[in-house]
């Protein structure tokens, strides 16, 4: 079974008024969390598309881009935008379920929201109405207002980055600490990892981005340290 057939299924399953934490607890392990993953991406992708007032094609190329769409699937891909679309008044439940589902790991979170930045700066605009959301999402995952500048820094030019917020250390943080940040995040990041969270295949080319920051913010804090 594809698992654009399982998203359809289980979005057939909220539609037909089976609750989003009941559909969620079924997805909770592998491999079905790619599920669930996608079903987020697609439910608050939507909705953070739409805060700006208007869904841009650009925007919806974007979303191909992180989830290829085999010919075969169109039509349960199709299904799956169109039960998004009826239900993506309540972003926040969905935020807090895909939240409720990582208590141990919050990557899985980081590499959903980097796939939001990545829809929002599609039509090449970061409007004000879109921070706002995304704001709201990261806060609802449990990320501080310095993780949040780390990855808007990722995907929007003219947002300061900070490469202490980048590596998530201390400025005074003594040299040792920082190198063994830097190291922890380049595993995260390497490709396995990340399917191993269940984020499919398609989308860890968001990471090549995140990667290019961890290592811009260590040697940025290598020169200045000297």
């Amino acid at each position: 079974m594809s698992i654009w057939t399982r998203i359809s299924e289980a979005l057939s399953a909220l539609a037909a008024g089976e609750g989003l934490s009941t559909v969620f607890e079924k997805l909770r392990t592998p491999p079905d969390r790619t599920v669930a993953f996608t079903i987020a991406v697609i439910a608050l992708g939507a909705k953070m598309a739409k805060a700006d007032g208007i869904v841009t094609r650009d925007e919806v190329i974007a979303f191909r881009e992180v989830f290829v769409i085999p010919a075969t699937e169109e039509e349960n891909a199709a299904r799956v935008f169109n039960l998004a679309r009826q239900d993506v008044a309540g972003f926040e439940t969905y935020a807090r379920r895909i939240k409720a589902m990582y208590t141990d790991d919050d990557a899985p979170l980081c590499d959903l929201l980097e796939g939001l930045f990545h829809i929002a700066m599609a039509d090449g605009i970061y409007h004000p109405k879109e921070d706002a959301f995304l704001r709201e999402v990261a806060d609802i995952f449990g990320f501080n207002e310095r993780r949040f500048r780390s990855i808007r820094a990722q995907f929007v030019p003219d947002a300061e980055g900070d490469p202490y917020d980048v590596l998530r250390v201390d400025p005074d943080a003594p040299m040792d600490e920082v190198r063994s940040a830097w190291r922890k995040l380049v595993r995260e990041t390497h490709p396995d990892q990340m399917m191993a969270r269940g984020v499919p295949e398609e989308a860890i080319k968001l990471a090549e981005k995140r990667m290019v920051a961890i290592n811009r913010a260590w040697e940025q804090i290598q020169g200045a340290r000297g």
